[in-house]
């Protein structure tokens, strides 16, 4: 798109650093909601970037910047390269920091070339049903981001939810656009000022406000000009700022992604953008808008905004119901059958089962919780364990042996590397192997095996054009995945 040259050109960020257990057992640690696709066939990062398709601003549209966790990169960077999307920047988290240092990496980024532009600041695992609403509403907070104010868009309630922050929405901001830009927008079509944030009440207070009107659902996406939010950073949490800011001056580039460095990252106070600039600046405005948003906050929430059959049960996967209402039933591995319940979430995993009631699916936590604290591995990791190369299917395992299934994508290269306490059994599926093992390198074709010994320099590579599966039998005294000695690695993993 042209840009023109009197508008600031519009940044999307986007955030994609969460762990995501509210949606366990589909969504962990190690493979969060957010590269899920839970609502349709893109994953929640996926349709976040394609919701921005069409959305049309004076000053054009950048590339997106995406800040992720280090341990998520290559399943984003994959994501996005499945769309045919080049992000600006792809930055790397070394540790979770909360909102308000995210966003200051992302705003001193974007101002690395001296320009301002707009941030479109979105997380990444949100749903929003009508993505035209969505492009029309940030058109409309332009003005105002652009006129100086730090804009968040309030969701006008469809209840007494109590998951959600309030905000108490004050007077329409007057002299932000154009005459054309407001001319016909009725007053809940334009930014107000924020009277105030409200923390998430009971149920009898979010009943109140709803009664009394004015009150708005808080989104968490917000529209600023980088520089506004690093000068109220700069005033109210310049510890914040100061952290960020060695953060970045230290990054180092890693194949196509931005390091930041851990120890600076690391002491930056973990905060909200809400809590450490939102609610206490005095240029905070609120778009009210009505585009279907959800931040499918727990298994109830994705339920409401998922397609449902006449007895309002959602069915995904292998399920059977008979005599069942209003549930959630996912099955991924195997037949689920259920019988005469309602109001219930049932998710089939291969390693795990959910069994809750819809209206207590805030309290999975509490599981994922008692899970961590048995040093239990279900609530970081799926049986299916993705790398940079492919993935791994741990199919089964007993007393001094493993089984895995291993797909390496075309081009794909595990690590040079050797392991002290087990040997293994490789047998081709499908596709075509090239096996280093010491001083040999050959092909292997479906059908064909090898073993490499205990202690052998080896390496597993995919050269052809089709994924390559093989099944994988390891023996030995200990099979924990930290037993791999890198000695060379293309994805820069130590």
């Amino acid at each position: 798109m042209t840009q023109n040259p009197t508008s600031p050109p519009l940044l999307p960020v986007l955030l994609s650093g969460g762990s995501g257990t509210r949606l366990w057992p589909l969504s962990r640690e190690s493979y969060p909601k957010q590269l899920l696709p839970l609502v349709g066939h893109r994953s929640m990062l996926q349709a976040t970037v394609a919701r921005l398709e069409g959305l049309n601003v004076p000053g054009g549209i950048a590339p997106p910047l995406v800040i992720c966790s280090e341990s998520h990169r290559f399943i984003v960077a994959r994501q996005l390269q499945e769309m045919g999307v080049e992000p600006g920047a792809l930055i790397l988290e070394p540790v979770g920091r909360n909102t308000a240092a995210a966003v200051a990496v992302a705003a001193l980024q974007a101002r690395a070339d001296g320009g301002d532009p707009l941030l479109l600041v979105l997380p990444a695992d949100h749903v929003i049903t009508d993505e035209a609403g969505f492009r029309e509403a940030v058109r409309r907070a332009v003005p105002a981001a652009a006129a100086g104010y730090l804009v968040t868009f309030g969701i006008t309630p469809r209840g007494p939810e109590t998951g959600y922050g309030y905000i108490r929405v004050g007077e329409v901001l007057e002299g932000c656009g154009s005459d054309e830009e407001v001319e016909g927008a009725a007053s809940n079509e334009r930014c107000h000022a924020v009277a105030r944030f409200v923390e998430k009440p009971d149920e009898a207070t979010a009943a109140a406000y709803l009664e009394a009107g004015g009150f708005v659902w808080n989104s968490g996406m917000f529209l600023f000009r980088a520089g506004r939010y690093l000068e109220e950073l700069a005033a109210h949490r310049p510890e914040i700022l100061a952290a960020c800011e060695e953060a970045m001056d230290h990054a180092r580039s890693d194949l196509d992604f931005l390091r930041l460095d851990v120890d600076a990252f690391a002491a930056a106070p973990s905060e909200s953008l809400d809590v450490a600039v939102m609610e206490r600046t005095q240029r905070a405005a609120v778009l009210p808008v009505s585009f279907g948003w959800s931040d499918v906050g727990s298994w109830r929430a994705l339920w409401e905004v998922v397609p449902h059959d006449a007895n309002e049960n959602h069915l995904e996967g292998d399920v059977i119901v008979h005599d069942t209402r209003g549930s959630y039933l996912h099955a991924e591995h195997r037949l689920l059958a259920v019988v005469g319940v309602e109001d219930l979430m049932v998710i089939e995993t291969p390693d795990a089962v959910l069994v809750a009631h819809k209206n207590r699916s805030q309290e999975i936590r509490t599981i994922v919780q008692k899970l961590r604290e048995a040093g239990r591995p279900e609530p970081d990791l799926h049986r299916k364990v993705f790398r940079p190369w492919g993935s791994y299917d741990a199919l089964d395992r007993g007393d001094g042996f493993q089984v895995k299934r291993i797909t390496v994508n075309p081009g794909g290269r595990l690590s040079l590397q050797k392991h002290r306490h087990r040997a293994e059994h490789w047998v081709v599926v499908r596709g075509t192997a090239r096996v280093t093992c010491d001083d040999r390198v050959f092909l292997l074709e479906a059908n064909e095996s090898t073993v490499i010994p205990l202690g052998s320099v080896h390496r597993l590579e995919n050269p052809g054009t089709e994924p390559l599966e093989l099944i994988e039998v390891q023996s030995g005294s200990y099979l924990g995945e930290d037993d791999i000695v890198r000695l060379e690695d293309v994805y820069g993993r130590g």
